[in-house]
């Protein structure tokens, strides 16, 4: 060795190292990704219980859940569409248990049933309690109040406008009382909550771990070429 690949090999061998540890640490956040997201989906498909009285979302989101309750007429819809279904609305109303008044996430009505009269009437509700905060001030547009038709879930202020406390269910399950039976809700199709939690963990950790190949292969040859000059 001379010392002129000294410098140069310093150099590589940092390089390599920092790459290597980014692929680590990439691996490490992968085990913890796939840890929270089963966490999360055993939450999700769990027998569902009755709502917790001091339900927040850092304990209980995804929380798979069962109400019953008086739904009232107002109900705000939440512009979107479906894949092989077209344009709809989501379908947000005003569900009282009799104490704690909260929001339900009904589903997907579509757009041709929009003037349909709104559900009311005793219900019951199985899905997964939600926080959802999907306003974007840069690209969102304010609600149009005349037309009742929003573009975002905005859980804090779809609370104040429906007077409710500011928690939401997303249904995949809803019934209503019928002459004393229940039934399923017809119209409006339950739209379930998923996970919806990015996992590039594994993309990134391979990322890292081949330009660390990259680099040592780069600083192989950099250090033969140097070596041939000084032969």
């Amino acid at each position: 060795m001379t010392k002129r690949m000294i410098l140069p090999l310093l150099f590589g061998i940092s390089g390599i190292a920092v790459l290597l540890w980014l692929g680590i640490w990439q691996v490490n956040r992968l085990e913890w990704k796939l840890d929270k997201i089963g966490q999360i989906e055993h939450r999700m498909a769990s027998d569902p219980i009755a709502i917790p009285e001091n339900a927040n979302k850092a304990e209980h989101n995804y929380l798979r859940v069962s109400v019953e309750g008086q739904v009232s007429p107002e109900q705000l819809h939440v512009l979107t569409s479906q894949k092989f279904v077209g344009s709809g609305y989501r379908v947000i109303g005003r569900l009282n248990p009799g104490t704690n008044s909260l929001l339900v996430d009904f589903g997907f009505l579509k757009i041709e049933n929009k003037a349909n009269p709104p559900i009311q009437g005793k219900m019951r509700v199985t899905g997964n309690m939600l926080w959802p905060n999907e306003f974007d001030p840069k690209f969102t547009p304010q609600p149009d109040v005349v037309k009742n038709i929003w573009f975002a879930r905005e859980l804090e202020t779809m609370a104040g406008v429906l007077d409710t406390f500011p928690r939401m269910v997303v249904a995949d399950r809803v019934e209503q009382l019928v002459d004393g039976a229940w039934v399923p809700l017809e119209n409006i199709t339950p739209w379930p909550v998923t996970a919806g939690i990015t996992n590039d963990h594994k993309e990134y950790a391979i990322t890292w771990f081949s330009l660390a190949l990259v680099w040592f292969g780069m600083t192989l040859y950099l250090l033969y070429r140097i070596r041939q000059k000084t032969v």
